[in-house]
């Protein structure tokens, strides 16, 4: 993999500037800055601005750091899940095999662009768009903070079958088969220690990102030259070292890098050819089928035990249309299969798709709680043991978020509330960390309105917590909260002023500001310790 130095791509400052603007204006429409890159794109895209290389190494670099943290926050034993690998297998026959159909059937019609398919050619775009996007869902997620959470997991699961299922699929349609060398990569499972190692030696700073980037743009170009897709290497070397406890660090160390250089990818897509109305209508059209292949989701997930809520989130976050399509597209139009409109339809498809997933995950709670009778008559009987609420009945105090911050005030209030503490997370690897070392924690989601009407039935809370990742997480939990009529007293953290009034607003009584409250506890501390060594 050839990178550039990324700042030939930086060099225009109409490309930033106009990024920048749309970006902000979606997101003052509370659409996701991406859908704001991609309409950037499509307004260069018909200046005649075509996606240069540089543009292009650019958004390569963003989508290999991109599986590089998805690897980095992959637990491996999600892959074996039923839900995930069942789940995946089944939904990309079915809906190839459906898709496929409905567009041989259009083809019928003698519509334009669709006159010239075949049933082969008909699948080949049924495949392409059968995938869900790994760059839309990741973001969802990690803005969400609910990339450790049950439906984060799976979701990022199937993502990575599916993304599995392009390398093979890839590798096939190009006719170029792995290389002998290929069988060496199995080397870099003994080298794991050391490279474990050189991430706890490599410290806090930049030494940390620059590890990041090695591993990362390394592991690509290794795979490639063994004849294997290159983002797949950064995948497989991020779930290398993704079990060292300094792993969430570099994730989180490459999170702003990765997030820039992923504007040039929503540039490209945008840029990747003249817009036609033909090609417009043709794209919009593609996107009914976005509900079928999120109804199949659902559908699937519910029958394997999963939790009708839990299916929904999941289905919810793979409701749209991927970048892999878009390569999958790019394989059909260079190999003379594909008129290039169809490559200009597909990019449509997938960012109208973005456009209406953004508001959907939103606003999944809500959609649950709105039609949640519908939702339960699809779910099961039994269901998974990491999927059952949680029972809250005789406990007063719940602490919500067992992270750093939410460890120290359980390990604090036990002193004085003892049992009657209840811990909450919705990582099921902290969970059993936790209950290891004798904490009565349980995994649940606080934005989960099921967990909340049992809360309200058995009525023996008086103070919730909150030490969630970020501020939407809190103010999703507030909103369950809120709809309880929860009459005990309500706690929060705050990173930025900001978000201190907006919790305020929201019904918390009190928010402590992680930054500034730290100082002040760490100053009454040394008075505390002064005081003890001078008596």
């Amino acid at each position: 993999m050839d990178f550039e130095w990324v700042a030939i791509a930086l060099g225009d400052v109409v490309w930033i500037t106009l990024a920048f603007c749309l970006g902000f204006l979606a997101r003052a429409i509370s659409l996701p800055p991406l859908v704001g890159f991609l309409v950037a794109g499509f307004i260069l895209g018909g200046f005649d601005i075509a996606a240069g290389e540089a543009l292009q190494k650019l958004a390569d670099l963003g989508i290999t750091l991109l599986l590089f943290t998805v690897g980095l926050k992959l637990n491996i034993k999600t892959l074996a899940r039923p839900q995930v690998w069942a789940v995946t297998v089944t939904h990309s026959i079915l809906i190839t095999f459906i898709f496929g159909l409905i567009i041989l059937g259009l083809a019928q019609t003698g519509l334009p662009l669709f006159s010239e398919l075949d049933l082969k050619l008909s699948l080949l775009i049924a495949f392409a768009l059968s995938f869900s996007s790994t760059v839309f869902v990741v973001k969802t997620l990690e803005d969400k903070g609910e990339m450790k959470s049950l439906h984060g997991s799976i979701a990022i699961g199937i993502l990575v079958m599916q993304d599995i299922a392009a390398v093979i699929f890839l590798a096939v349609s190009v006719g170029k088969l792995p290389s002998l060398w290929a069988l060496a990569l199995f080397l870099l499972i003994p080298a794991r220690p050391l490279l474990q190692l050189l991430l706890r030696k490599s410290g806090h700073g930049e030494l940390l990102v620059l590890y990041g980037l090695v591993l990362a743009l390394g592991g690509a170009e290794l795979f490639e030259l063994a004849g294997v897709k290159d983002d797949l290497g950064a995948l497989i070397i991020g779930l290398l070292i993704s079990t060292h406890p300094k792993s969430k660090e570099m994730a989180k160390a490459l999170l702003n890098l990765k997030d820039l250089f992923l504007v040039g990818f929503f540039l490209s897509i945008g840029m990747s050819g003249h817009l036609t109305a033909e090609a417009v209508v043709i794209g919009l059209l593609l996107l009914p089928f976005m509900f079928i292949k999120s109804s199949l989701f659902f559908i699937l997930m519910t029958r394997l035990k999963l939790r009708a809520r839990t299916s929904l989130l999941v289905s919810l976050n793979l409701s749209n249309y991927s970048e892999f399509g878009l390569i999958v597209m790019a394989i059909g139009v260079s190999s003379g299969w594909l008129s290039g409109d169809w490559l200009i339809v597909m990019a449509i498809a997938v960012s109208a798709s973005f456009t209406i997933s953004a508001p959907l995950n939103r606003n999944d709670n809500r959609i649950y709680n709105l039609l949640r009778n519908f939702w339960l008559k699809f779910q099961g009987e039994q269901r998974l043991p990491d999927d059952i609420a949680v029972n809250t009945k005789g406990y007063t105090t719940a602490i919500f978020g067992m992270g750093r911050i939410g460890t120290g005030a359980y390990d604090k209030m036990r002193e004085t509330r003892g049992t009657t503490l209840l811990g909450v997370d919705f990582n099921s690897e902290h969970v059993e960390k936790h209950q290891q070392q004798g904490r009565n924690v349980f995994q649940g989601d606080p934005s989960d309105a099921d967990f909340w009407d049992q809360v309200d039935r058995d009525h023996t809370i008086k103070l919730i917590m909150l030490a969630l990742p970020n501020l939407q997480s809190n103010l999703d939990a507030i909103e369950q909260i809120q709809n309880i009529r929860f009459d005990g007293e309500i706690a929060a953290i705050a990173r930025y002023p900001d978000d201190k009034q907006k919790l305020i607003q929201a019904g918390v009584h009190s928010v402590f500001n992680v930054y500034t409250e730290s100082g002040a506890g760490f100053a009454n501390h040394v008075e505390l310790q002064s005081q003890a060594l001078t008596r």
